[in-house]
């Protein structure tokens, strides 16, 4: 390793570091050790419900498959149609991420669901936070809903689908060159087809009769089906992580597709901030030699944290294929940017042939490690393989990440495509 940059080491949450200084406050250094163990295996362990509601027909069914990374017609996903669906609430646990539960909840305003009783009935505690669904305007169903969540102190977030449809309708108001056909004084449709501003009208118009009626602060979210990199589906993204607490924040994190930058930031910074747990876990429990390195570590738990890696960043074989399906590429041109191994290549062998690589590099970064930050120089100084494991996961890290972004441009090519031809169809809600 020739240098090393401040940029380039690890980020370590303010949390995290309180955590590390207390676990180094007391006890042994396997004590410290184990409860990293137990704060990493927490994350799998924690649970987030997520309400998906809204009238009868608005999509809410759609929008479920949509955030667990489905199609509506892959195995497991939430039935559509046209009609009401669903009859009772359905809970539809992610695919990769089963401690992540999506509910789609039944039509608020029927018969059997009356809006009066309807947190009752849908069973309201159990939520983390509910998502409204509406295809046109927030009706007084909607509104007596959001009132009462309001009431009980529970986050909420209006999302207004189809939005893709709304723009090829008004669009058919303009001619070839994008000017309004027929122009009247009283429009408040730009003269000029300008596709942010149709956007911007829709997002008011919502906001507008929402806050007539007193709900604090809407915000609306406006999504297309077909293309969930556009519009407002990665901002909601961000919104619902950056509103969780902790640990149900980094749960979270990990289960939402790879649709933006920003969310792959997020996913790198997430897992960043456990590299030093990850580290003093795999250098002092059960710690074994590894030949041809003078260190010792646990193999398995590094091998774990990298497959880990790959599964969070949907660098694997079952991730890639359903993501070159959705936007209609091969998997070789998925697989054709990725310089990093996969999960499924993943062994102890190639562990330990990257802790060699590394080995020599790590001596400078774990100098680098105990000036920059103190806490750990226990660590250091009481586990020599300290610096190379958290070397070496940091490296692969970095390159997952990087591979994921390429990744991600690649989607969005087709996905800006496959949008363009759905556009003329009528969407399934």
């Amino acid at each position: 390793m020739a240098g090393v940059d401040a940029k380039e080491l690890p980020k370590i949450s303010e949390e995290d570091m309180e955590a590390l200084k207390a676990a180094f406050g007391k006890g042994t250094l396997t004590e410290a050790a184990a409860k990293a163990k137990d704060a990493l295996e927490m994350v799998d362990k924690i649970t987030i419900n997520i309400a998906v509601t809204g009238e009868s027909g608005s999509g809410k069914s759609s929008f479920v498959n949509a955030i667990r990374g489905l199609e509506d017609d892959d195995e497991g996903a939430a039935e559509t149609g046209v009609n009401e669906t669903t009859m009772e609430p359905t809970a539809y646990p992610h695919p990769t991420y089963p401690n992540v539960t999506v509910w789609d909840l039944p039509g608020i305003g029927t018969p059997t669901f009356k809006s009066d009783k309807y947190l009752e009935q849908v069973g309201f505690s159990r939520y983390d936070f509910f998502i409204i669904i509406s295809c046109t305007r927030f009706t007084s169903h909607d509104i007596e809903l959001t009132q009462e969540i309001q009431r009980q102190g529970k986050k909420f977030y209006f999302v207004r689908p189809k939005v893709d449809q709304d723009l090829t309708n008004e669009k058919t108001l303009y001619d070839e060159k994008g000017i309004l056909k027929q122009r009247k004084a009283a429009t408040k449709r730009p003269l000029q087809y300008s596709e942010s501003e149709i956007l911007e009208a829709i997002r008011e118009n919502c906001i507008k009769g929402l806050g007539e009626v007193e709900v604090t602060s809407p915000r609306v979210f406006l999504v297309s089906r077909w293309d969930l990199g556009k519009y407002d589906y990665p901002k909601l993204q961000e919104t619902l992580v950056d509103e969780l607490p902790g640990h149900k924040r980094r749960a979270l994190l990990r289960s939402l597709s790879n649709v933006s930058k920003e969310i792959l930031e997020k996913k790198r910074e997430q897992l960043q901030a456990q590299i030093w747990m990850k580290s003093l876990v795999s250098c002092i429990v059960a710690a074994v030699p590894i030949p041809g390195v003078t260190i010792a570590c646990d193999i398995v738990i590094l091998e774990m944290s990298l497959k880990e890696y790959c599964r969070d960043f949907g660098l694997n074989e079952n991730a890639l294929a359903t993501l070159a399906r959705h936007a209609n590429k091969p998997i070789a041109e998925l697989k054709a940017v990725i310089k990093s191994p996969l999960s499924e290549e993943i062994t102890g062998d190639l562990v330990t042939n990257l802790l060699m690589k590394c080995a020599a590099g790590a001596v400078k970064f774990g100098t680098f490690l105990l000036n920059v930050i103190p806490v750990l120089g226990s660590i250091i100084s009481a586990a020599a393989s300290y610096p190379t494991t958290y070397y070496m996961l940091q490296s692969f890290l970095d390159n997952a990440a990087d591979d994921a972004a390429r990744v991600l441009e690649v989607v969005m090519e087709g996905a800006i495509s496959n949008a363009e031809k759905q556009r003329e169809t009528i969407c399934t809600p």
